[in-house]
């Protein structure tokens, strides 16, 4: 059992009966590996008895322990010895793991000149007995032998026991026994550990109770113990398990994995010295460290807090050893060169958690005979206070009074929420002794606890009897508040003094933490006679202090009472993690990035909205010219990069002139643009740029005149139907042989302008515009252009040119017109039923019917509407594209008219 004590102001250093500080780190051990060669091993099993023995020397967590490797088989002829001492006693420095990781490969090298097959129990435990214990023995040093074997006493062969095997037996058999009572007086732990099926269980059983039974910690799992498993295989995981109970810490399993990779292990809070090792079983493999923050940690110097120290690279087994390891996650990066990634390589860590307390009395300085609440809370060597109670799971609390006059008393504490506890779970052991009516001087108490993988810092914590009642009062209260490391805590002092006289109290601040400390202002407080009031105080944290809640002791002491202690209180600030940039502007910044997206988006809406009433998509331009057959070109989507669109007016073949579209940078191109305020602007192949209006004739030289159309601004029949026109391509120029469909072109002379069969073969006009679609009598101009406007927002198909141009142009074109409209006529009688005259218009079918466009009246009047249609228009006519709804009777407003079979 470890005792913890912790040390208080204006104590006797000197006080009897209590231990001498602990140096700082893990508590040493001594320890020997004790490994069976006999033939009865393969190579195999030899090999990871090697590992084994390398695996517990790299770990070992205290570097002034010291390790002796042994192996062991018989004598059995003249220049045989049973036992080969490979590795001698070496300190477990970063030096000494060196020596170690080099030496214990000598085991894996039999020679059966100097050794013999048999297995020699006793000379091995006397050879480890006598390097453990004697006079190179350290008398306050725990001493361990881990025998590692597969099999049972065999010295049958061997002559210095007997003249035959059966007495050789029995000798060897007395000779173990009194070697084991010689361990026990030596205080010797004997944990055997066994593999294979040859296992003699009884002997190997006897072995570990034979020998010294007292443990690292009155606990279980700290007594010696045998242990057994099928095969060597899972010898370097059970002999570590051992190792650590033997020397009370414990061992985390990490993952396993080949290289390359990474695995993973995890370090609790309450460790204060660990070691990582890594069983990679060949020494081409490399390991890289890094702590749960992510960072790659040096493998040897000192790192955020923590001392590092990596050892055995070159052997089978390595470890980084770690002073004050961050806790949480570790990872490990593996590599290994091409052919040496086929085993399995595997992560643990072995830790022990060597903790501070913090004990306070209530009252600080109590009477003979009075009751007294002690405290204990538990703090790791950084100083940061363990606030969860499962890293201390299992552990026994006790508090230990001794001083002058009285013999020590030993009380439990508790962390149960039941009086004097104030809370379960708090991890703020609790209890309440009564000193003793004897008592007559100092007193020193000491809190002492069993927990597997903790020990204490054996710091002692005195105090003295108070006589009679102290005229001087004091308490102090201390604000709980978050602070970063380098912030302030605000405190108060409440004193009163019934004194005659002034007195004088110090504050003092006992254990503070590393990393600067705690520090209290004012350390002396002056206290009037009669007088009573409040002292504000100021705690000042260290700018290296740990993260997390760290604590320290306060005590008040009254200098002019012989240092009587008035109050003693345990304080506990909470620490964070001092603000970053990020943490203190982020708010700025997520502002400053969205009004930032948001000016961009805007940005972008206006440049896509510039773009868009740019951009020259559907814009139809129309070529003119005396004696020559018009032609178009229609802009598509994408043809109009910023806003313009370059075309030529192709001559080539002595064909009638054409436009075609061109590059931007092709000669002679001319170019059309629009401005972001909707006008049109014209630059000829040579000359200034100028400006255009939609629908107006512009001259391009040679006679040629060239008509922009634009749906945009569409105000008549003119620009409606090149609105339309807009979604196909080109008209059909003379020569190219293409025909356009009967339902985009279905027309019939009309009175006044040009009557029209719409995509299900009905009629409307231009112009006078004929009749409504229901056919219920003439519209006025007005309705009709209505109407027509309303087919544009539909998107139907261009309804062609208006009435005077059409007809000054058939007059041009002479027999052409008459061709064509005889062609179109014959689409038209063969769609005279009033179905839809093409694949595309088939969806509004059945759609229409129920709409009421084509009721049963008006499907009649369809079957017949080529008669109806027939008449003579007042001039030439040519049929138009399909668009919107349908006159009633096909006749145009005006005169009545007849279909032109020549047209």
């Amino acid at each position: 059992m470890f005792t913890q004590t912790a040390a208080g102001p204006g104590s006797a250093t000197g006080a009897p009966g209590l231990p001498r500080a602990a140096a700082e780190g893990a508590d040493p051990i001594d320890f020997a590996v004790v490994v069976d060669q006999s033939s009865s091993l393969s190579d195999k099993d030899l090999a990871r008895e090697v590992e084994a023995a390398a695996l517990i020397g790299q770990g070992e967590i205290s570097e002034r322990s010291r390790a002796t490797v042994i192996g062991f088989g018989s004598s059995e002829k003249p220049g045989q010895s049973a036992v080969r001492e490979v590795c001698e006693p070496t300190v477990v420095d970063a030096a000494g793991r060196n020596r170690l990781s080099d030496c214990v490969k000598e085991l894996s090298r039999r020679d059966s000149k100097r050794m013999g097959p048999g297995t020699d129990f006793p000379a091995a435990l006397r050879q480890a007995v006598n390097r453990l214990g004697g006079e190179d023995g350290r008398p306050a040093t725990p001493k361990v032998v881990f025998l590692l074997t597969d099999g049972r006493l065999d010295v049958r062969d061997s002559p210095e026991y007997g003249p035959d095997a059966a007495s050789r037996q029995a000798e060897a058999a007395k000779q173990l026994t009194e070697e084991l009572g010689r361990a026990r007086e030596e205080s010797v732990q004997i944990w055997p550990l066994g593999f294979g099926q040859e296992i003699d269980r009884g002997a190997l059983g006897d072995m570990a109770a034979g020998g010294f039974r007292g443990g690292c910690a009155d606990l279980p799992s700290a007594t010696p113990r045998m242990r057994v498993v099928d095969s060597s295989a899972e010898i370097d995981k059970v002999l570590q398990e051992t190792f650590a109970a033997a020397r009370c810490a414990q061992v985390v399993q990490g993952e396993v994995g080949k290289p390359p990779t990474d695995l993973t292990v995890t370090i609790p809070k309450i460790a204060t010295d660990g070691s990582i090792t890594v069983s990679k079983h060949d020494p081409k493999v490399t390991a890289t460290y890094y702590d749960p923050r992510g960072r790659k940690v040096p493998t040897r110097g000192s790192y955020d807090g923590s001392t590092f120290e990596a050892t055995g690279q070159n052997g089978p087994v390595e470890a980084l050893r770690v002073k004050n390891p961050r806790p949480g996650k570790w990872r490990v990066h593996l590599e290994a060169p091409d052919g040496h990634r086929g085993r399995e390589v595997a992560v643990r860590a072995i830790w022990q958690g060597r903790l501070r307390s913090a004990v306070t009395l209530d009252p600080a300085s109590p009477r003979p005979g009075e009751r007294a609440v002690v405290e204990v809370r538990m703090q790791t060597r950084r100083g940061v206070v363990i606030d969860d109670p499962d890293e201390l799971k299992g552990v026994e609390v006790a508090a230990r009074l001794s001083g002058s006059g009285f013999d020590a008393v030993t009380v439990p504490l508790s962390d149960d929420g039941k009086a004097p506890d104030a809370r379960a779970g708090d991890v703020r052991f609790t209890g309440r002794l009564t000193v003793p009516s004897s008592a007559d001087g100092d007193l020193a108490l000491t809190a002492e606890m069993t927990a597997p993988g903790v020990t204490g810092d054996h710091r002692p914590l005195n105090a003295r009897i108070s006589a009679g009642t102290s005229p001087v009062a004091a308490s102090l209260t201390v604000a709980r508040d978050s602070v970063h490391p380098g912030g302030v805590i605000e405190g108060t002092l409440d004193v009163s003094n019934k004194d005659q006289g002034a007195h004088r109290l110090r504050l003092a601040v006992t254990d503070p933490p590393p990393g600067g400390g705690l520090r209290i202002s004012p350390g002396t407080v002056e206290v009037a006679a009669g007088e009573e009031r409040s002292v504000p105080l100021r705690l000042t944290l260290g700018s290296g202090v740990p993260i997390g809640e760290i604590g320290s002791r306060i005590t008040v002491t009254d200098t002019d009472d012989e240092g009587r202690a008035l109050d003693t209180v345990f304080v506990g600030v909470p620490v964070e993690p001092t603000p970053t940039w990020w943490d203190r502007w982020w708010g700025a910044v997520l502002a400053a990035a969205a009004l930032a997206l948001a000016v961009a988006v805007f940005l972008g809406v206006r440049m896509a909205a510039l773009r868009r009433r740019r951009d020259l998509t559907g814009v139809r331009l129309e070529l003119r010219g005396e004696g020559l057959r018009p032609d178009e070109l229609t802009v598509r989507s994408g043809q109009s990069p910023g806003g313009a669109f370059h075309f030529v007016v192709d001559r080539s073949r002595g064909a009638a002139p054409s436009l075609a579209r061109a590059g931007s940078g092709q000669g002679g191109a001319y170019r059309l643009r629009r401005t972001a305020a909707g006008e049109f602007l014209l630059r000829p192949r040579q000359g200034r740029e100028r400006s255009l209006r939609a629908g107006e004739p512009a001259g391009l030289g040679d006679g040629l005149e060239l008509v922009v159309h634009d749906r945009r601004t569409a105000g008549g029949p003119e620009d409606a139907r090149g609105a339309r026109g807009a979604r196909g391509s080109r008209s059909a120029r003379a020569g190219t042989g293409r025909r356009d469909r009967p339902a985009d072109r279905n027309r019939a002379v009309g009175g006044d302008g040009y009557g029209e069969r719409d995509r299900y073969g009905e009629r409307d006009g231009y112009g006078e515009r004929g009749r409504d679609r229901e056919g219920a009598g003439a519209g006025s101009r007005d309705t009709a252009r209505a109407d027509d406007r309303e087919r544009d927002r539909n998107g139907d198909r261009d309804r062609g040119r208006d009435r005077d141009g059409d007809r000054d142009q058939e007059r041009r074109r002479g027999g052409w017109g008459g061709l064509r409209g005889r062609r179109r006529g014959a689409a038209t009688r063969r769609d005279g039923d009033g179905r839809p005259e093409d694949g595309r218009d088939g969806r509004r079918g059945d759609g229409s019917r129920r709409d009421g466009r084509r009721g049963d009246e008006q499907a009649r009047d369809d079957r017949g509407r080529d008669e109806r249609g027939r008449g003579e228009g007042r001039g030439g006519g040519r049929r138009h594209d399909s668009g919107g709804p349908a006159g009633s009777d096909g006749q145009a407003a005006g005169s009545p008219g007849r279909f032109d079979p020549n047209f």
